[in-house]
């Protein structure tokens, strides 16, 4: 007898509640994958930039900004990036249990037990959901890589290393300082 997962939709997804403690569910292809808590740094290079984006939104009226939200990318997807961010124009799609759709912006910060599916997985999955900007951030490599939806696909729309003072699509008037954002050995 072979036993095959039951796959589920985004909906039924969210009627699970909350994540266990140490974990971050997400549903990928109507099936449900698990991840191990961030570890300190990671959450550490989250909450600076996050900080960051948070305050040049809100002084320029340009949307929101929120960390590690369930985010539904289409029937059978639920992911959760470390930062999305939504402009003014599509804040209609914040809904009450979740993002009902792709935010402008998807960042994650890469970790060991993360970055081939950041890199890979998510990479083509908020390409094909039609997010209009993703940002990979390796604490690691002190990197960011940007990219642009154009024609439907991703093309490289900036990237920085060490402690460059950066402005990356789509936010081009600011200037992120890089060094702010690793953890002090």
């Amino acid at each position: 007898m072979t036993v095959s997962p039951i796959k589920m939709t985004a909906r039924q997804f969210l009627e699970l509640g909350e994540d266990p403690p140490s974990v971050k569910l997400e549903l990928v292809d109507g099936e449900v994958a698990v991840s191990p808590s961030p570890v300190p740094r990671h959450g550490y290079v989250v909450f600076r930039l996050a900080a960051i984006l948070v305050e040049y939104v809100k002084q320029n009226s340009l949307g929101r900004v929120y960390p590690d939200i369930d985010t539904i990318l289409g029937t059978y997807d639920v992911r959760r990036p470390d930062i999305l961010y939504f402009s003014k124009d599509r804040l209609h799609l914040i809904g009450e249990k979740a993002m009902e759709g792709p935010p402008d912006l998807c960042v994650e910060v890469l970790s060991p037990s993360s970055g081939i599916i950041d890199r890979k997985d998510k990479f083509n999955q908020y390409e094909k959901a039609g997010v209009a900007h993703y940002w990979m951030v390796d604490p690691k490599g002190r990197t960011i890589e940007a990219f642009k939806l154009t024609r439907r696909q991703y093309e490289p729309s900036g990237q920085a290393e060490g402690d460059d003072n950066v402005a990356l699509p789509p936010f081009a008037e600011l200037k992120i300082p890089l060094g702010d954002l690793w953890q002090p050995e």
